[in-house]
């Protein structure tokens, strides 16, 4: 499934981690194109216009490398670490830039070309970066760690971006694809950019991309239950206060907010789509009571479930 969606420059305050897939909604300009669904459980790969200009903008960390792939323009980037010194790359269509899992950074940038500045950013889930080690370094895999590179080309790689690219395109990509293309990226990544780090480097605590994408899946899918934050802890291997925590820096929201908006979204679908009862909506997305679902509908939108239903 691709989403359209303008990404202004995020106006609430920049958490010092997030997840994979919350990673894009930092990043200011218009994000052409997005992996979401059963396809990418594995992979996480989006397409971002940036702006011509702007100053500096913050970006968290993330506990998956990044790599970023230059598919339209050039421009002049320049990025920092915890208030260090800038450090300027001139990126052009072609280049690839691999980071690896570590602190937030600050970056800025300004378009040099008459094209847009168009990158395709892709982060592959843990586990098939881990397996790809495990083939490559064997019992030696627990001390791989992917390189820091800036500004290279690699045919082989551009060859499997174009191909994940293709995917982003079609209306039913397909999961067995997608996976096959991450797990070959891996494998090429642990080959090619991977060292192997007896000391291993302190990283910012965050959710991983996939456990947070198997969580938020599952919860949509049980809109209807009862909250119960202790079972979404269990499912991540977390205590309940450090799960909270983590979800929280990744999405911006707890997840008892975070819920409450799934159900929201729930009624106002079935509000606008369905002739259901207000009542029959306020029972299909979880409240026993219907008072008690139409004084926290108001309250979350501003209107009564009649109200909003008259405006579609």
């Amino acid at each position: 499934m691709i989403w359209l969606r303008i990404h202004h420059r995020c106006r609430m305050p920049v958490p010092e981690t997030t997840s994979a897939d919350a990673l894009v909604r930092y990043v200011g300009g218009k994000c052409l194109a997005s992996g979401r669904g059963e396809a990418w459980r594995e992979v996480n790969a989006s397409i971002v216009s940036l702006p011509r200009r702007f100053e500096v903008m913050q970006l968290p960390a993330v506990s998956e490398p990044l790599l970023c792939w230059i598919t339209s323009g050039e421009a002049e980037v320049q990025e920092r670490e915890s208030g260090g010194p800038w450090l300027t790359n001139r990126v052009k269509k072609g280049e690839l830039f691999l980071t690896a899992a570590g602190p937030p950074y600050d970056l800025r940038c300004k378009t040099l070309s008459v094209e847009p500045h168009e990158t395709m950013m892709v982060v592959l889930a843990l586990p098939l970066l881990q397996h790809a080690f495990q083939d490559v370094f064997g019992r030696n895999a627990v001390h791989a760690r992917i390189k820091d590179v800036s500004g290279f080309t690699d045919p082989a790689l551009a060859s499997l971006l174009e191909l994940l690219r293709g995917e982003l395109k079609r209306r039913k990509p397909s999961r067995v694809f997608v996976r096959s293309i991450g797990q070959a990226m891996a494998a090429h990544l642990a080959r090619n950019y991977a060292v192997l780090v007896r000391k291993p480097r302190r990283e910012s605590p965050s959710l991983p991309g996939y456990k947070l994408h198997r969580i938020t899946d599952w919860m949509a899918e049980h809109v209807a239950d009862e909250f119960n934050l202790a079972q979404l802890a269990a499912q991540a291997g977390l205590s309940k206060f450090y799960f909270n925590r983590l979800f929280k820096s990744a999405m911006g929201v707890t997840p008892l907010r975070y819920h409450i908006t799934l159900r929201m979204d729930a009624a106002k679908r079935l509000l606008r789509e369905t002739k259901k009862t207000a009542a029959a909506v306020a029972g299909e997305v979880g409240y026993a009571t219907p008072s008690h679902f139409a004084r926290l509908f108001r309250r979350e939108t501003g209107l009564s479930p009649s109200n909003y239903r008259r405006q579609r």
